[in-house]
């Protein structure tokens, strides 16, 4: 995308956020409201296929101005950001792992968002350790796969019709990672309009914040799907590599993500400490908020850098899981210190629901511990470092 169509395309999404979501942010988040008419609008965005290649409907956008859009509407309310990332890991293991035959079945569904969904990987028993899971997928006879098991943490796993599921397909397989599939798995038969059986999802889990979007868990029993349509490139023993290869973008987006928390929490403190006085005198004249507001402006800038570096090196086609995995490792601790920062700066008032700061400090968390803990991205930053620097 040339940088005019960037900017064209970055200055309409700003307008629509400040026209029609910040005005709704406040009460959709204090009531967990699922925001259907933002969704609706992110739609006619092409959001749901925002990277996604012009060929299967999509726009085809580079992941350094994917990553831009998601720190924009992170500024204003990061749970719409989650709506769409996590439906384009769904669609991004689709496009670079399926058959032509699926490719040319489900992304043309997925792009316009006639079905949404997410990347189905956790469980109750298995998070960042993707090869402890248990789900199983029996092959039988016919030619269709068999599944039970459990889903945690799913997020669009109520409002959206599909997920990208990852399973063993054979439990015995050495080593485990050897043996696991991912089945693109809809509640509803695209051509029948029939709802799939054994496929039920919880209500909407209870969390700390990140409102709005939710979060769910999924139960299959004896949800039996066929092979040519469901199994994600048509053969099994290949899901863990096309679940890592998704993450990658998942964690730019995270990362870009952090960069809108850690750059509106400075624009609040910021603009509060040059209207809130103390002791004659705006407290932004005061040297201990200067130091604050100094810090957090380098952390921003420093967490949008590198997001962009991971950003860029996914666009070259190059192996980027050190630098995605510094970007979200670092930018979400910016998030978390930007908002506890803002917080201080706030007083009294920052630990009030009026201001957004409070909504900040309880979306900041998730940052560092979805998509991988941070402590998982400084064990792979650490590993790709030796790897690419052998002695």
């Amino acid at each position: 995308m040339r940088n005019d169509d960037e900017q064209i395309l970055l200055d309409t999404i700003s307008r629509w956020l400040a026209k029609d979501v910040e005005p709704e942010v406040m009460r959709m988040e204090a009531a967990d409201e699922y925001p259907h008419a933002m969704v609706a609008q992110m739609k006619a965005f092409g959001l749901f296929g925002a990277t996604i290649s012009p060929e299967f409907g999509g726009l085809g956008l580079s992941a350094t101005t994917y990553s831009k859009i998601v720190t924009l509407i992170s500024e204003c309310w990061m749970s719409l950001a989650g709506i769409f990332n996590s439906h384009l890991m769904l669609a991004t293991v689709v496009e670079k792992f399926g058959t032509e035959f699926q490719q040319e079945y489900w992304l043309p569904r997925l792009v316009n968002g006639e079905i949404r969904g997410g990347l189905a990987l956790t469980e109750p028993g298995a998070g960042t350790d993707l090869q402890g899971i248990s789900m199983r997928a029996k092959h039988t006879t016919s030619d269709t796969y068999v599944i039970n098991g459990t889903k945690t943490w799913i997020s669009n796993g109520i409002e959206g019709g599909a997920v990208a599921l990852l399973v063993k397909t054979d439990p015995d397989a050495k080593p485990a990672h050897k043996g696991m599939s991912i089945f693109l798995a809809p509640k509803v038969d695209p051509d029948s309009g029939e709802r799939y059986g054994g496929f039920t999802t919880s209500g909407k889990l209870q969390k700390l914040g990140y409102k709005g979007i939710d979060s769910a868990e999924l139960f299959f029993d004896d949800y039996e799907l066929d092979a040519k349509r469901h199994l994600i490139g048509g053969k099994p023993g290949q899901g863990f590599y096309m679940a890592v290869g998704g993450l990658q973008l998942g964690r730019i987006n995270v990362a870009a993500r952090s960069v809108g928390i850690a750059r509106r929490a400075l624009q609040e403190a910021t603009a509060y400490a040059q209207t809130r006085e103390t002791f004659g005198q705006p407290i932004a004249q005061h040297q201990a908020i200067q130091l604050k507001l100094g810090e957090m402006a380098t952390r921003a800038r420093a967490a949008e850098l590198l997001t962009l570096d991971a950003a860029r090196a996914y666009d070259a086609g190059e192996r980027c899981d050190m630098e995605a995995g510094m970007a979200k490792y670092f930018a979400s601790e910016a998030a978390m210190e930007n908002a506890a920062e803002a917080m201080r700066v706030h007083g009294g008032y920052g630990y009030s629901k009026e201001f957004p700061v409070e909504r900040l400090y309880r979306d900041a968390p998730l940052l560092c511990i979805g998509e991988g803990t941070n402590e998982m991205q400084r064990i792979i930053i650490a590993r790709q470092l030796i790897e690419r620097n052998p002695v």
